[in-house]
């Protein structure tokens, strides 16, 4: 952490404290995403309040590719899983993925971001389902954080007892009513 840029410690100081606030067992997605919004958001704001111009947008945009990428690497993974094939030919199939994604990337990096490196050694690293689990946890229901945060008028204690509201209910309702504001239908979401 010693290395890291202010921005990254930042944000991650508001990741966790966003956890001290708010915290429901049992449910990563919901958890992560809500820490991930309020990084976000509080880290702008953060940067605005000192007169510091906007975080570079080039960071974002990089890590959201790779999300994308790491997340189809993650269904054509759990198609294979779910096609039966036998012990041999999962494992066959499982590198075939792996080694193919990593052309994906290669050929992504060189063409959208040649000079930024960054994810290199993650790839050239041995995959596996548990280095793979934490995409998308981190931001599957962000969306529907900020639309939660807009209708709260940024007003950050609204915000959060619109939150703790969510929090309170059964995972099953929680999770239509963040995908309720996930689909921009605040209707029935708190």
């Amino acid at each position: 952490m010693l290395r890291w840029d202010n921005d990254e410690l930042d944000g991650t100081i508001f990741h966790e404290l966003a956890h001290q606030l708010v915290y429901v067992k049992g449910d990563t997605a919901f958890n992560e995403s809500f820490a991930t919004f309020v990084q976000n958001e509080g880290l702008r704001e953060w940067r605005q309040s000192r007169g510091l111009p906007p975080q570079d947008g080039h960071a974002r945009a990089m890590d959201d590719g790779f999300t994308r990428l790491v997340l189809d690497l993650r269904a054509r993974l759990q198609t294979l899983y779910a096609s039966g094939a036998g012990e041999a030919a999962m494992e066959a199939g499982k590198q075939h993925e792996i080694a193919a994604f990593r052309i994906r990337y290669a050929q992504w990096r060189a063409h959208d971001w040649p000079n930024d490196h960054r994810y290199d050694r993650w790839v050239a690293a041995p995959i596996n389902n548990a280095r793979l689990l934490p995409f998308g946890l981190y931001d599957q229901w962000v969306p529907a954080f900020t639309a939660l945060f807009e209708r709260a008028e940024r007003s950050w204690p609204a915000f959060y007892a619109r939150v703790r509201g969510l929090a309170r209910e059964p995972k099953l309702q929680r999770e239509r009513s963040l995908q309720a504001w996930l689909q921009h239908q605040p209707e029935g979401a708190p």
